[in-house]
């Protein structure tokens, strides 16, 4: 009963952190990392042990999942370049650069479970990043670097990661006989991924209850997930195929009652999981710091202090490296002016320090095999605070200057985004009205819809110095919502209508609302996150 009333309210704490991190521009789970290290220095603490591999399935493959939907294929394939060399190259050089490091400062740890470590602290989280970037509205291309970075570093990261937990656990030695194993695993995920996806599209299209319908989305990333693991593929690749062939489909078969309730169920879930994740490792850190003996302290601080520098500088390193390299290789293919120079450089600051590290690496760290001394996992009390270090190191430091810096580096929107959305919002209202121009009843309501429609098409048609007028409108848009639902208000307090009547006219205008937002602000911020 302790934990649970412990859970409600660090749950409750990590409510009103989020509020207070809106205000003041921060990514929340800075301060959720905060709070868990608080909870650490609580004495009596409830003890909590989880099992590892519930840890993966339980944290990672929902939050996968979620940004594997968002990602844009398009996107990704534009950027292939920049995101190989940070979700492959940079995450081979932080784990080389930190097993160093750490064996450097403890000798007696082990090369598999140094490797490990380095895997835990690898890969970025890019929720954390783009929480406080979209906000700044900067270059579009800088988002869609840091989303796909975490997309596909979580999945070079854990791969190395399983490896090196099992070599550390068998004894078993790792050679060049593991790279046709992993194009295997990898390759046989996107299959089972995809195959996966066609068919629970086939097997949910009949179910229309909203609640059933969200309770199977997530039955089915957990059940992908465990079926991965039994078969021998990677869970990992195969959830991210799952999610991203799933995104493709789903939105010309799911209707918008089913879509905004599933986009909101799955960004609660997400939030709960990082907050449970810090719970955790919180009570981990505690018995951590109960079993550290006087002669331990200096070692592991020394290492966790190490261990953070090391993912701080070589991700600093490479990104600006690899930067000026490319504008080195184009400007021998054609001249580059200054201000691209400048760009880049500005580009490469913001990539390189919003390298902050959260949920994968929590929950990679609590997956490391416990229990009786001959069963636990190597080192695994140093492994954990070390990551729990770089998590609160990156999220805090990183987290709370990431905004000042890119507004002293001056990178704004390039509008890409808003442009699209102008473009979809205009064909879509065209095709609408080619649907009503083939009605010949004339009823009223065609008028009344193809009025809403042109209407469309001209603020869809306004160009980017229109603000003024954009304004206005989403002003009037406000103010007519807000009498809608006064007066819907009213009409239940003065008990002219039932709550059943009010719940159905509610959503009307809540359908209005969010109309009114995506037709007149357009760009990242007016669209929804989905799962």
């Amino acid at each position: 009963m302790i934990l649970f009333e412990l859970v409600i309210a660090l749950l409750v704490l990590g409510a009103i952190l989020t509020l207070w991190a809106n205000r003041i521009g921060v990514p929340y789970p800075a301060l959720l990392a905060l709070a868990g290290a608080g909870l650490a220095l609580i004495p009596g603490a409830p003890q909590v042990t989880l099992d590892p591999q519930l840890a993966l399935a339980l944290f990672v493959a929902p939050v996968l999942l979620d940004a594997a939907y968002d990602a844009s294929p398009r996107d990704l394939r534009q950027n292939l370049r920049p995101l190989i060399s940070l979700a492959l190259v940079m995450v081979v050089l932080t784990i080389v650069a930190v097993a160093f490091v750490a064996r450097k400062i403890v000798p007696d740890l082990g090369w598999a479970a140094a490797i490990a470590l380095g895997a835990i602290v690898a890969p970025p989280d890019a929720s954390a990043a783009t929480a406080v970037l979209r906000r700044l509205r900067p270059p579009h291309r800088l988002l869609v670097i840091l989303e796909g970075e975490s997309l596909f570093n979580d999945a070079s990261a854990l791969l190395i990661y399983r490896i090196a937990v099992g070599a550390a656990m068998t004894g078993a030695a790792v050679g060049w006989k593991i790279i046709p194993l992993l194009l295997l695993t990898c390759g046989g995920g996107v299959v089972v991924g995809v195959l996966a996806a066609r068919f629970w599209m086939r097997v949910t299209r009949g179910v229309d209850d909203i609640q059933v319908s969200v309770i199977l989305q997530f039955c089915g990333t957990f059940g992908v997930w465990i079926l991965a693991d039994h078969i021998g593929v990677s869970a990992i690749i195969t959830v991210v195929s799952f999610a991203m062939s799933i995104a493709q489909c789903a939105p010309g078969r799911v209707d918008a009652r089913h879509r905004i309730a599933s986009y909101a169920v799955w960004e609660v879930a997400v939030f709960v999981l990082n907050v449970l994740a810090f719970v955790l490792i919180g009570l981990q850190l505690r018995q951590i710091l109960t079993r550290m003996h006087s002669a331990d302290w200096k070692t592991y601080a020394i290492c966790a202090a190490s261990v953070c520098v090391t993912v701080i500088v070589v991700r600093f390193v490479w990104v600006m490296v690899y930067g000026y390299a490319n504008l080195w290789l184009e400007s021998r293919r054609s001249n580059q002016d200054k201000p691209k120079k400048a760009r880049t450089r500005g580009g490469g600051l913001v990539v390189s320090w919003a390298g902050m590290r959260g949920i994968v690496t929590l929950a990679a760290a609590l997956a490391l095999p416990d229990g009786a001394p001959e069963n636990a996992f190597p080192y695994r009390d140093l492994i954990i605070l070390c990551a729990f270090c770089v998590v609160l190191t990156t999220l805090v430091l990183q987290g709370l200057t990431l905004r000042p810096l890119l507004a002293m580096l001056g990178l704004k929107d390039d509008g890409s985004v808003a442009r699209e959305v102008r473009l979809a919002r205009i064909e879509t209202a065209r095709a609408a009205l080619r649907v009503l121009a083939q009605e010949s009843d004339g009823h009223p309501s065609i008028d009344v819809l193809r009025s809403e429609y042109e209407a469309r098409i001209r603020s869809g048609e306004q160009t980017a110095t229109a603000g003024t007028d954009a304004t206005r409108m989403t002003e009037l848009q406000r103010r007519a919502v807000r009498a809608q639902r006064q007066a819907l208000m009213s009409l239940r307090a003065r008990k002219v209508i039932g709550d059943d009547a009010f719940h159905a006219a509610e959503e009307e205008v809540d359908l209005l609302e969010l109309t009114a937002d995506s037709r007149i602000r357009p760009g990242p911020d007016s669209t929804t996150q989905s799962s």
